[in-house]
């Protein structure tokens, strides 16, 4: 889903749902900032849609990565740790991006696969906002990839059922 977003009375995206949650997760677009996407009637603040407040609720606090000294209070995460407890929340669609890939169009199939690909070693490096955006891209290419299938599966039989009507 594409979502706009005003900032300083500026109109920026579109971007991806995750992106902006994690925008708003680290305080980039705040409660007061204006989002609007498609079937919506007008610009509305973030902090009054639903659907992103609940998503940022669930997102982690951004990580602070030093305190006044210039320490880091965190160790970095070890390598092929997940980096955050809701890393494991999101989902990567590898295998439903190779199954349309091989059933519908591989073509399209490509792109949902590299997609797919990216999310579990954005997890690993702990950007989970990569990630998120990496598993939505992923997701938004399966169904294109389905639909195109379908579609032209849907043309083929109508194609064929007229042919065997003019015999």
């Amino acid at each position: 889903m594409q979502w706009y977003y005003s900032k300083n009375g500026t109109q920026l995206g579109p971007v991806e749902q995750g992106e902006l949650v994690a925008r708003m997760a680290t305080g980039e677009v705040t409660a007061s900032d204006l989002v609007w996407r498609e079937g919506m009637a007008d610009w509305t603040p973030s902090g009054q849609i639903n659907e992103l407040r609940v998503l940022v609720a669930a997102a982690p606090p951004p990580l602070q990565l030093s305190d006044e000294s210039g320490v880091s209070p965190y160790a970095p995460p070890h390598a092929g740790t997940q980096g955050s407890p809701y890393a494991a929340l999101i989902p990567n669609y590898l295998w439903q991006s190779i199954v349309v890939t091989i059933f519908c169009c591989w073509p399209l199939g490509i792109p949902a696969i590299v997609y797919a690909a990216k999310v579990d070693s954005l997890k690993a490096r702990g950007d989970i906002a990569g990630a998120m955006a990496a598993s939505a891209s992923a997701k938004t290419w399966c169904w294109v990839t389905f639909g195109v299938g379908l579609a032209v599966v849907l043309i083929y039989l109508l194609a064929a059922a007229g042919a065997a009507n003019l015999r």
